[in-house]
């Protein structure tokens, strides 16, 4: 009996650790073997030994632009969640105000982003900011949504019961509805997190000198694709990491609600 935890630990982390290494390494060495048995040319798939080999020359460059494009995901991520929460409560307040806003959100997420991007740098100047907000245009959408669902999908029996209770609109809120939406919460924060990344590096193929985006630009034009693929790959590294950053903070903050996200995947 006292061996079952350890067991149990040793199960759960062969499936979420060991498991996923396994196949990304199996993939890595197929890819390795399939450029040099074909012959390919580094300027059209390098292997991934020569994507090392070129990184790791430039690894204090690559750190510079990894840290910039770190800086926007971050700031347009902060500024999603900031913004997102009293909108979401905004549209679940009054059928009146979702009316009229909801089109204006549904709008914002039809214009492509790429499209939109050089449009900013003429309105907001050639800086970070344009790449900021399509940072946070990408990722407060969906965050908005699954707030909006979590703050609605509350029991009309608790509702019924804080009610009966004198409760006010602003306790309503705050000890029922946002308690109830933290699940929902946290699967807005983990889509918006990886869309930050996507948000990001749309800005900095537009208008950027500094961050991955750039450098995968600037290492195409120059024909230095193994630094491409880098950049590439350490930007879905950067997803890779920021997601479960949110996934521990959730684990960490309320473990009921990570227990209830597995059990809906499971």
């Amino acid at each position: 009996m006292a061996l079952q935890p350890r067991a149990r630990w040793l199960s759960g982390f062969g499936q979420e650790v060991a498991l996923p290494v396994a196949v990304m390494a199996t993939l890595v060495v197929i890819w390795e073997i399939s450029v040099h048995a074909f012959a390919i040319p580094v300027y059209l798939l390098p292997a991934p030994s020569r994507i090392w080999v070129d990184s790791a020359a430039m690894a204090g460059t690559i750190w510079g632009h990894t840290v910039a494009t770190l800086n926007t995901v971050l700031i347009g991520f902060a500024v999603s969640i900031f913004i997102s929460l009293p909108l979401a409560v905004a549209l679940t307040s009054s059928r009146l105000v979702a009316n009229a806003i909801y089109p204006l959100l549904v709008l914002t997420q039809a214009i492509p982003k790429v499209a939109l991007a050089p449009i900013l740098v003429v309105l907001l100047g050639s800086n970070e900011l344009p790449r900021i907000v399509v940072t946070f245009l990408v990722a407060f959408f969906p965050l908005v949504i699954a707030i909006a669902t979590g703050l609605l999908a509350v029991p009309g029996e608790l509702i019924e019961l804080g009610r009966s209770y004198k409760a006010s609109k602003l306790q309503e809120l705050w000890r029922i509805r946002i308690p109830y939406a933290i699940p929902f919460i946290f699967s807005g924060l983990k889509v918006a997190i990886a869309l930050s990344v996507v948000g990001a590096v749309v800005g900095e193929f537009v208008n950027a000198d500094k961050g991955l985006g750039y450098l995968i630009v600037s290492s195409t034009a120059f024909f230095q694709v193994p630094v491409a693929f880098g950049a590439l790959i350490l930007l879905s590294l950067l997803g890779v990491v920021l997601f479960q950053a949110v996934v521990v903070a959730e684990r960490v903050l309320f473990p009921w609600s990570a227990k209830q996200s597995q059990g809906a995947i499971g």
